[in-house]
């Protein structure tokens, strides 16, 4: 089988079977176009051709070309997902990626912030023009929710309910409603009344949130946003979209919240995700004992 078709059917497999999300099905693709490039080059061989001894070889060179332990792992991983596809389709016997060993990385915690921090950063946007009341929505809703900036901005006004103090997320199959505490829903009741009106750009716009231009926001332009605020904020830890959905998690965690129901309001498929954050707060209560107990 030529190669294009055997990863055309990878893409549908990871679609439509495993139901993985775009950041997951860019990865295993790349590294899998990656793969079909060296074996071209060492030896003409397509994907369905290789042997275990060439794949071990390819994680050798992935290595010497000082791809990091991360990389190297997840393309292990592109590897025994595709090769478990093609042998439960029939097109090979055998999975030639069984028995091919990642190395153990050192697993780096998330970074969050405090639960004063956070306050400082929520402070920052200032409701005297629309800029303000849509960031201020913006990041009350990232906090309040832990949803992601990709469901962030892809939010439409359909998917608020402001009476009953909740938001509607869709994230391929996964469908989650996750409740909002008071300032969220006041923020988000003023935008969506007073101010997204007047800065659409077509009475039809759906998205919920819009740039200055009256348009669908993209990431880059959120991304620009939140380090405006931390810069306003005096935070010196290095703040990404991503680091109120963190901060979100382990804040429910610290307070009693059930795993189970954090990993729901995430759309963790896997529980260990989000597990991450006990081992957090764990490292955590190790730091505080350290500094703080006279024998320690």
């Amino acid at each position: 089988m030529q190669d294009s078709m055997s990863i055309e059917l990878f893409k549908e497999y990871l679609l439509e079977t495993k139901n993985a999300s775009e950041n997951t099905l860019s990865s295993y693709l790349r590294d899998i176009r990656q793969l079909s490039d060296y074996l071209y080059s060492h030896g003409n061989i397509t994907l369905s051709e290789v042997s275990h001894g060439s794949l071990n070889n390819y994680v050798s060179w992935l290595r010497i070309s000082g791809k990091s332990v991360a990389t190297v792992s997840r393309s292990i991983a592109s590897m025994k997902n595709f090769y478990n596809m093609l042998s439960t389709k029939g097109i090979i016997e055998s999975n030639p990626a069984v028995g091919l060993v990642p190395e153990k990385a050192a697993q780096k915690l998330p970074e969050i912030l405090t639960s004063k921090e956070v306050e400082l950063l929520l402070e920052q946007p200032e409701c005297v023009d629309m800029k303000g009341y849509r960031d201020k929505a913006m990041l009350e809703l990232l906090y309040a929710t832990g949803i992601r900036v990709s469901e962030l901005i892809s939010l439409k006004v359909s998917d608020v309910n402001v009476a009953a103090g909740l938001i509607h997320c869709q994230s391929r199959k996964k469908e989650r409603f996750i409740p909002l505490y008071p300032a969220a829903i006041k923020a988000l009741s003023e935008y969506i009344e007073f101010i997204r009106p007047q800065m659409v750009a077509a009475p039809d716009e759906e998205v919920l949130f819009v740039n200055i231009s009256g348009e669908s926001m993209s990431r880059q332009g959120f991304w620009k946003i939140i380090k405006s605020y931390q810069t306003k904020a005096g935070i010196k830890k290095d703040i990404t979209p991503h680091t109120l959905r963190h901060s979100f998690a382990a804040h429910l965690l610290e307070n009693g919240a059930d795993i189970k129901a954090i990993q729901e309001m995430l759309g963790h498929a896997d529980i260990s995700s989000t597990q991450v954050y006990a081992q957090l707060l764990k490292k955590q209560l190790k730091d505080v004992y350290k500094k703080a107990h006279p024998r320690a």
